[in-house]
């Protein structure tokens, strides 16, 4: 019986990808339109422009939009893979292989005794409540790495680390995944994995340009702290909204101290993540994906810059959380779908009123910026609650000068 139910879900389930996966296929390939601005033009225009560059063996150092690792590049070469086709159409195919192996992985791991699939499902619903940005962004890339590196940190914790060393010199944010392992050959892998493969980036220019781009960025304008300035242009405020540094982010004054303030965000969430680190006592095979989402929860809410794209990061593990039975990131996987669910409504197809900061562009910032937040306190609430042990109830222990006290009365 329970066999029967296993297989049926399991065609639902790829059913329900191969259907979803089939109009993303379709919209990126612009068969049919999406509403909303063109989100595929980054793969055209930017990440094209950065081909050729890297092609040449060097970083586009001189593109102050190149804000990523040196292994970035093996993401933005990938469609040469595909030689025969166009570059943004071996992207779009590359993106959808991705997608495919981060399923594959969640499937492998929910089939085995103990586990389920109810992560899988969380993939396979949440990446088309993004819309087509999922295939134009390298982003997904990267999710299935860091999917890979948290089903395998309970039992292949060398392989596991190299995937994390790998993924953070993608993108930087799956060194998080660290937070809740404790197995030294973990960090020991992911350690080595990072410097040898510095040592090569070395010799390609530019190789850590990024670093001093991405600390220059300012307050995008789908950020928490944005939410300042949209409310403050409907009282006076006298800044502007331009492209910049590759997003669109908001200019003029304040904007300093709100990206500083946000800057602060990070750095207490980085002191509570250590905090828990220091006080937590149970650690189970689950806690390491769960620790990771929580993570990378509190990096995301408090950035200056909340893309649409770093949804997929959190929609990846999430569902690598629900692979595991005991997970206590339920309610918090829930609210990353609502959230991803808003974010596809105020990017692509309404974000025209997120930049003009209409009384809709920031509702639906409010919704999703909100449900973020939510989910990263209870998130958090519940990694504290599953790992760290209350102190023990005192027992009250009698005077001793009662005690003889006590005895004689008894004895009578």
């Amino acid at each position: 019986m329970e066999t029967t139910g296993v297989r049926r879900s399991l065609t639902w389930l790829l059913l329900t990808w191969g259907v979803t996966r089939l109009l993303l296929l379709l919209f990126v390939f612009k068969v049919y339109v999406f509403p909303g601005p063109d989100v595929t033009s980054d793969v055209s225009v930017i990440y094209q422009g950065w081909y050729d560059v890297l092609r040449t063996g060097t970083f586009p150092q001189s593109d102050v939009t190149w804000q990523y690792p040196p292994a970035a590049a093996l993401a933005i070469l990938s469609p040469a893979l595909l030689p025969f086709l166009e570059y943004t159409q071996a992207f779009f195919l590359m993106a959808f292989a991705a997608d495919l192996a981060a399923l594959l992985l969640l499937l492998y791991a929910g089939l085995r005794p103990g586990w389920r699939l109810r992560g899988a499902w969380v993939w396979v619903a949440g990446v088309p409540l993004l819309g087509p940005t999922v295939y134009s962004r390298y982003d997904v890339m990267v999710t299935a790495v860091a999917v890979a590196a948290v089903l395998a940190a309970a039992r292949h914790p060398k392989v596991a680390g190299a995937l994390v060393g790998f993924g953070a010199l993608l993108k930087v944010w799956p060194a998080l995944i660290l937070v809740g392992i404790r197995r030294r050959s973990v960090w020991a892998s992911a350690a080595v994995t990072v410097v040898v493969a510095g040592l090569f980036s070395v010799a390609m220019p530019g190789a850590f340009a990024f670093l001093t781009f991405q600390r220059e960025r300012g307050t995008e304008v789908e950020s928490l702290g944005s939410l300042v300035f949209h409310i403050a242009r409907h009282h006076g405020w006298e800044g502007s909204v331009l492209l910049n540094y590759g997003s669109v982010e908001f200019l003029g004054p304040w904007v300093t101290m709100v990206s500083t303030a946000a800057l602060a965000l990070t750095g207490m969430a980085f002191g509570l993540l250590l905090l828990w680190r220091l006080a937590a006592t149970r650690f189970e095979a689950h806690t390491a994906a769960d620790a990771a989402l929580v993570a990378v929860l509190m990096f995301t809410t408090t950035s200056r810059v909340i893309s649409p794209q770093y949804m997929v990061w959190l929609v990846g593990l999430a569902a690598a959380c629900l692979c595991f039975r005991a997970s206590r990131m339920g309610v918090p996987a829930v609210m990353v779908l609502m959230a991803c669910f808003v974010t596809v409504l105020e990017f692509p197809i309404w974000f025209a009123d997120v930049v003009g900061s209409t009384p809709r562009g920031i509702v639906l910032l409010i919704a999703r910026n909100g449900l973020l937040v939510l989910a990263t306190v209870i998130g958090m609430r519940e990694l504290w609650k599953a790992t760290v042990r209350k102190p023990a109830p005192e027992v009250p222990v009698p005077d001793q000068a009662e005690a003889p006290a006590q005895e004689a009365s008894a004895s009578s």
